[in-house]
């Protein structure tokens, strides 16, 4: 077990409509657009000591709708548009009704990444555009903030501690804490 004293905060980002747009189960490259000044504000955070992990839950693949091979290509096709501002990225590839301790909104990805890179729970966030990615965050005890890009706008059963317009904004105001 690490000292807490040298755990770092971290920001646990979904993919789909958070940091990029939102392309239903996107396979190809061509179509990843990610959201204007992310890559600044999660430069900013990096350059503060923070850590920046992707979640992301991936059902395309346990769906049969696209292979993992697609989902790196986009994959790598974000973190190219992004720049190097992303420390790692977690992927859970299971169908929905496949239960899962890693699969959003369980928190396995989140442990999984607290573990592997000393991350100090207490003051981390995660930050999506989904009820499920909230959820998550509340489940892995880190403060949680709603974007309203993806399907944000539409998200009202949810409760998170903020709501942002966009990643870039969700990104201050974790910061500001």
């Amino acid at each position: 077990m690490s000292d807490s004293k040298n755990l770092r905060p971290a920001l646990f980002l979904d993919r789909d409509g958070t940091l990029m747009e939102e392309v239903d189960h996107c396979r190809d490259p061509a179509l990843v657009k990610a959201y204007p000044g992310a890559s600044e504000e999660l430069s900013r955070a990096k350059a503060l000591g923070w850590a920046t992990i992707i979640v992301t839950n991936q059902s395309g693949i346990g769906r049969g709708y696209f292979t993992e091979e697609e989902f790196r290509a986009v994959q790598s096709e974000l973190l190219r548009q992004l720049g190097d501002v992303i420390d790692a990225s977690y992927m859970a590839p299971d169908h929905p009704d496949t239960p899962s301790p890693r699969r959003k909104p369980a928190p396995g990805m989140i442990l999984e990444a607290t573990a592997e890179h000393g991350i100090d729970l207490s003051r981390s966030w995660m930050i999506g555009d989904k009820a499920i990615d909230i959820e998550c965050g509340r489940n892995a005890g880190v403060r949680t903030i709603l974007v309203e890009t993806g399907y944000g706008r539409k998200t009202a059963e949810c409760i998170p501690d903020h709501r942002a317009p966009t990643v870039t904004e969700a990104i201050r105001i974790a910061l500001s804490y």
